[in-house]
């Protein structure tokens, strides 16, 4: 009798997750195919369904503004991911170490997590806006040639939007790594000592790839953040100066809402989806090959 209400029970909450289940299938992978199947079609204000082969992305592909876009991706994920990591770590690593008021430097570095993009990229674009920002507030304390202009500048626009990403992500990656190197077992750092193997050396060679899951746990947060950063592009240079500062997601927002291109910005997101799958298996693919060599 118990037996029988236990698969009750079971078969109860199997049905209440069916429609959520389903509604999941529907609305994500649905949606990607119904993208999918828009990309080969002449789509402009409205959906149609007059097959047009690869003509999307043929225009996509001769588009100057999608090769800046595309380009700047994965200038900006490089140099998010790989700044952001390495200075949450060198935090993580100065705390382990029990520097002083570690208090306040959490506090300090942790602020940012709670604030959005579209906070962070408003505030830092006041700030190095060169009417009102830093370079003004240097020149009036009297050194009238200062210049710091990186945010209209074509050539080095991408790179203020890296700093107020790894600004906003360090925080984050400083705790997490905290944690990993907390859980490290103290007979080794003993074993160490005994040895009388240096700490850089010790953190470089052994506590280090001895935190690679929790590493790969970073890395992929923050490729997430490097998908969703139209927030922060939006609010801090709006895509600009000109398109310098494009990435697809804006690009697709664009095509979809204002140059009312459905056709186009499906062709868009669809290349946006088979290059983070591209990616997410050459590291899958990575991860195994090493532990096959392991």
């Amino acid at each position: 009798m118990a037996r029988q209400r236990k698969l009750t029970a079971q078969t109860v909450a199997k049905l209440v997750l069916v429609p959520t289940i389903l509604l999941c299938a529907i609305g994500f992978y649905g949606s990607i195919l119904w993208t999918f199947v828009i990309s080969f079609t002449t789509s402009g204000m409205l959906p149609q369904y007059n097959f047009a082969g690869f003509d999307q992305y043929i225009k996509l592909f001769g588009m100057d503004r999608w090769h800046t876009a595309y380009t700047n991706m994965f200038v900006f994920g490089f140099l998010y991911i790989a700044c952001s990591l390495a200075f949450g770590t060198l935090l993580a690593i100065a705390l382990d170490q029990g520097i002083r008021a570690q208090n306040v430097f959490q506090t300090i570095f942790l602020y940012p997590i709670a604030l959005s993009f579209i906070v962070t990229g408003l505030a830092w674009q006041w700030f190095l806006n060169p009417t009102t920002g830093l370079q003004q507030f240097v020149r009036d304390m009297g050194v009238s040639d200062f210049t710091f202009d990186w945010l209209t500048r074509p050539d080095m626009a991408i790179y203020t939007l890296v700093i107020a990403g790894v600004w906003h992500a360090a925080g984050l990656m400083m705790a997490i790594m905290f944690a990993g190197l907390r859980s490290v077992d103290g007979e080794i750092w003993r074993a160490a000592r005994v040895e009388g193997i240096p700490k850089t050396t010790m953190y470089r060679r052994v506590i280090l790839p001895m935190l690679k899951p929790v590493i790969v746990t970073c890395v992929v947060l923050l490729s997430m953040d490097v998908i969703k950063s139209y927030e922060l592009i939006v609010a801090m240079t709006g895509g600009g100066p000109g398109y310098a500062t494009d990435v697809p997601a804006k690009f697709v927002v664009d095509n979809l809402f204002d140059r009312a291109n459905i056709g186009r910005a499906s062709a868009a997101a669809v290349l946006m989806l088979l290059s983070v799958l591209a990616i997410l298996g050459i590291s899958a693919l990575l991860g195994r090959r090493k532990v096959v060599e392991a």
